[in-house]
């Protein structure tokens, strides 16, 4: 998931790292400061995660793009 946060100060990007690695459900997180977006990969429902940013930022976040990985052992 890539969600558009508005990240203003190297404060603010301290802070959303230390909530993203409070959430047990994201496995990977990418912080790109210059273009305010966040990439996450885990096993979670991307509304849920992107409420609890909001709350815990007071930002404003908007999610750019959803991708579902679909797991190939389980088809077999």
């Amino acid at each position: 998931m890539v969600i558009r946060v508005n990240l203003d100060c190297d404060g603010c990007c301290k802070k959303m790292k230390r909530i993203i690695l409070k959430m047990k459900e994201i496995e990977t997180h990418s912080i790109d400061k210059e273009v305010n977006r966040v990439s996450l990969i885990g096993r979670f429902l991307p509304a849920d995660v992107a409420i609890r940013i909001k709350k815990k930022m007071k930002r404003r976040v908007e999610i750019l793009d959803v991708q579902e990985l679909n797991n190939a052992n389980a088809a077999s």
